[in-house]
């Protein structure tokens, strides 16, 4: 079977991409607007993009919105352009509800850290707050943000350069290795649906001369 992506509906495609790359790890992206209102929401279009310098990316989509013929771009995307500072917070087995339901459509007026009941923590040197139950939190200043149209569902890498780690001690084994067991990371697959590291196994690389 073959599928035209030029002739594929935003949908199809959506449902197709989402679909076969996976599982995705989630970002818990906290953000803050110009105005004082802390943001927070999951994207699970996320990795690392270079670590010499320490740069991790992820992609918000536009909404399906418009306004004067250009699609709204979510809250996160908005805050990040304004204040360029966003925080990833690494979403544990426990912190999954959490994160679910601050998934949803909020206004921009209304923080979710407060309408889920989350606890804050303040960074070191970035305005938004982190999420303060995260076993791995990660400060971030805008590097760029790469647009790839401004349709509906249309993505926007933002690269961010990760400025403080912040671990907690429990996960943090020596050789600054993470324990990922004790991180026990949730991630994401098509639909409603999730998944957790439930088997782990190891192969070495080719030994070649």
């Amino acid at each position: 079977m073959i599928i035209d992506t030029a002739k594929a509906s935003p949908e199809s495609l959506y449902k197709l991409l989402t679909g076969s790359v996976l599982p995705r790890p989630i970002a818990w992206v906290s953000t803050v607007s110009d105005t004082g209102i802390s943001n927070l929401a999951p994207f699970s279009f996320f990795t690392v993009a270079s670590t010499n310098p320490p740069v991790i990316c992820f992609a918000p989509s536009n909404k399906k919105m418009v306004v004067d013929g250009k699609a709204v771009p979510k809250d996160t995307l908005r805050n990040i352009r304004q204040t360029k500072e966003f925080v990833v917070n690494i979403v544990s087995r426990k912190l999954a509800e959490k994160m679910c339901q601050t998934s949803g459509e909020y206004a921009a007026d209304i923080s979710e850290f407060k309408a889920v009941e989350i606890e804050t923590a303040a960074c070191q040197v970035v305005r938004p707050f982190r999420v303060a139950e995260a076993l791995i939190s990660m400060e971030c200043r805008l590097r760029q943000v790469i647009e790839f149209g401004g349709q509906p569902g249309a993505g926007n890498l933002v690269l961010g350069d990760v400025l403080r780690f912040h671990l907690h001690e429990s996960v943090y084994l020596e050789h600054d290795k993470i324990n990922l067991d004790v991180l026990d990371p949730v991630g994401r697959l098509s639909g409603h649906q999730y998944c957790f590291i439930e088997t782990k196994f190891s192969m070495d690389p080719p030994k070649l001369d």
